[in-house]
């Protein structure tokens, strides 16, 4: 039971893997999990009588059934400091007319839970569930910069990052733990930037992070010291509105 339950995920984990593909082929699959094609027919009839996966009628491909867009969006109204950073993030929106994003760890990446557009026509408009991975863009590096350092090192590992990258990233935690704040531009999406700041929970452990998202073109080195102020503000609100959950 217990390794058709690992096979099962590493499946799933393979097709959402690359947000440039959109389906796997079961060779594909068998492949990529060293499983033979027979093997991997039954595990992907389970799991489509089940919803997790679904076929393409037209070429036979697989991708990851809409169900778990189901369990997510359940598991994310079930998580209460959603409810305290809401309110803070639609102010911080109207107050620096941006878009607004919340985002947590999950594993080796974070993702995108909560986000208020900006009230301006041109604006970054990205949708919820948006995974990267933790050393990429600054909502993820305010979030990978106070975790423990045993904990960032296996996320290193398990990211694949050489040695010269490693200390890169060292370096720039060092920078953000300094600051109270992280910094990126167009490390996920280009013409965008952003600066985030973490937010604390129980035992000042990081819990997320909260962002201002804009185009580069907004992101001016005047504007900037006045975003840097409002987002570390929010955080703060939040990590305080937080304690009383």
């Amino acid at each position: 039971m217990v390794q058709s339950i690992d096979r099962a995920m590493h499946i799933i984990k393979i097709l959402v893997s690359d947000p440039h593909k959109t389906d796997w082929s079961i060779t594909d699959l068998a492949e990529r999990t060293e499983l033979p094609l027979s093997t991997m027919h039954r595990l992907l009839s389970s799991l489509m009588d089940h919803g997790l996966v679904m076929q393409n009628p037209n070429t036979k491909h697989y991708k990851a059934g809409y169900i778990w867009m189901e369990i997510g969006l359940q598991v994310l109204d079930s998580i209460d400091f959603r409810t305290a950073a809401r309110p803070v993030m639609e102010s911080l929106a109207l107050d620096v007319e941006e878009s607004i994003y919340l985002n947590i760890q999950d594993g080796t990446h974070g993702i995108t839970i909560e986000i208020v557009d900006s009230p301006l026509k041109v604006r970054i408009a990205e949708t919820l569930g948006i995974r990267s991975p933790l050393n990429v863009g600054a909502p993820n590096k305010a979030i990978l910069a106070y975790l423990k350092e045993e904990e960032r090192e296996q996320i290193f590992q398990k990211l694949g990052l050489t040695g010269d990258e490693k200390e890169a990233a060292r370096i720039e935690i060092s920078e953000i733990r300094e600051a109270g704040y992280a910094i990126s531009e167009g490390e996920r999406t280009e013409g965008t930037a952003s600066v985030s700041a973490p937010i604390f929970g129980y035992a000042n452990k990081v819990f997320a992070s909260v962002s201002i998202n804009a185009p580069s073109f907004r992101f001016t080195q005047e504007r900037l010291p006045l975003l840097i102020e409002k987002v570390k503000q929010a955080a703060q609100e939040v990590s305080v509105r937080i304690g009383k959950f």
